[in-house]
């Protein structure tokens, strides 16, 4: 037992309760994607339901083996690579925009040709934009008011980024430039600055909504919700799913409704685990991401560098808003998205990006704890917070 602990303490770094959560969130995943995939498999693999599974399973411990690769490198190397990364993503939406893989009549993804494997651009310009904006309002605090130096930079950034990921997939626009937002909030950008960039996202993605390849299903969605009129298939199969599934559930592999909802192992996973852990466990999955959203903001309140602080908060908010989002859309309280649950949904380089973010944000609490931790030669002075009142 001793062994263990040490092997854990010397190799696992950073918030405890954070490797918590994502290794049980990864074992549900497991277990409720193998479920789900059942008719898929049936469908196209002749029965052979071990083809989905041990495709997701190693794409799971991928994605913890780069969350661990991650946390291991000192979070203020993200600063650069987040802005290198945010002047690669622009040519590569535009070019997915144009040449990209047309799934359900928009162009999301790229193949890289030697591995033959798909992803979407959008993944890695909404982590640049992250942490290129926490690392330009962390290095603008004593100058935060300064509109042509401080807010215009950041304002184009915005804009950009999310119009050009907007055009495809504008559900992933929206999110990030709410997750902005919020990121500015936490900067102490002036409100009158902030509002600002609302107007410019809004502008952005109307631009988007009437130039891109799903405006028109966007609007109709979110119409169709307001009004109530029509409940979509797959809104109706997924309120069947959780109605059946009671308070302790229908037991694991014993959902129905994965025969008739679509994508019930990406975009409707959370109706199956409702169905066959029920309430309790449905529950339970929303805890565990309020407790990871909890952890991560914990970090924010501790942080002794604002780059850290911001940065684990424009993480876990983008993290935390996308899952909210899809259960949202699985209870009936949200119009659908397509947006899959993080850390539990199948899927291929999403969950890779995934582990990148939370990789990071271990890093961020690692790295100010052994700042907190470090000895202080000249006076008395504990480290300061990094966005307490000077």
């Amino acid at each position: 037992m001793n062994k263990a602990k040490e092997f854990i303490d010397r190799n696992l770094k950073g918030d405890p309760i954070i490797w918590a959560i994502v290794i049980l969130l990864s074992i549900i995943s497991i277990l409720v994607v193998y479920s789900a995939t059942g008719t898929l498999a049936y469908k196209y693999k002749g029965g052979n339901t071990e083809t989905y599974i041990v495709k997701h399973a190693f794409l799971v411990f991928l994605s913890l083996g780069v969350m661990w690769a991650v946390h291991k490198i000192p979070y203020k190397t993200f600063g650069i690579i987040g802005k290198l990364l945010l002047f690669v993503s622009v040519p590569l939406l535009i070019f997915t925009y144009f040449f990209g893989s047309n799934i359900n009549d928009a162009n999301r993804w790229l193949t890289i040709p030697v591995i033959d494997q798909a992803f979407q651009p959008s993944d890695l310009a909404k982590l640049a934009l992250i942490a290129t904006l926490a690392s330009f309002l962390a290095g603008k605090q004593r100058n935060i008011r300064d509109f042509k130096n401080t807010f215009i930079p950041v304002m184009i950034a915005v804009g950009v980024i999310c119009g050009l990921i907007g055009i495809a997939n504008m559900s992933t626009a929206v999110l990030l430039l709410v997750t902005c937002l919020l990121l500015m909030f936490i900067g102490r950008v002036p409100m009158r600055y902030t509002f600002l960039i609302v107007m410019v996202g809004m502008l952005a993605l109307t631009a988007a909504v009437f130039f891109g390849q799903r405006g028109g299903t966007f609007v109709s969605r979110i119409e169709n919700f307001i009004s109530g009129e029509e409940i979509p298939y797959q809104a109706e199969q997924s309120y069947i799913a959780i109605s059946t599934g009671g308070i302790t559930g229908k037991g694991p592999g014993n959902s129905e409704q994965r025969n008739s909802l679509p994508h019930p192992y990406s975009d409707f996973i959370y109706a199956i685990i409702i169905e066959e852990y029920g309430l309790v466990g449905g529950g339970g999955v929303l805890l565990l991401y309020l407790a990871l959203l909890y952890r991560g903001m914990r970090i924010v309140a501790s942080s002794t560098k604002p780059f850290g602080g911001l940065l684990s908060a424009g993480l876990s908010f983008a993290l935390v808003l996308q899952a909210m989002v899809n259960m949202a859309v699985a209870v009936g309280l949200g119009p659908i998205t397509g947006l899959p649950l993080p850390l539990l949904s199948m899927g291929g380089t999403s969950l890779i990006f995934t582990g990148f973010s939370l990789g990071i944000i271990l890093s961020v609490s690692r790295g100010d704890h052994e700042d907190a931790e470090a000895p202080i030669v000249e006076g008395n002075n504990r480290p300061r917070r990094a966005f307490q009142p000077a």
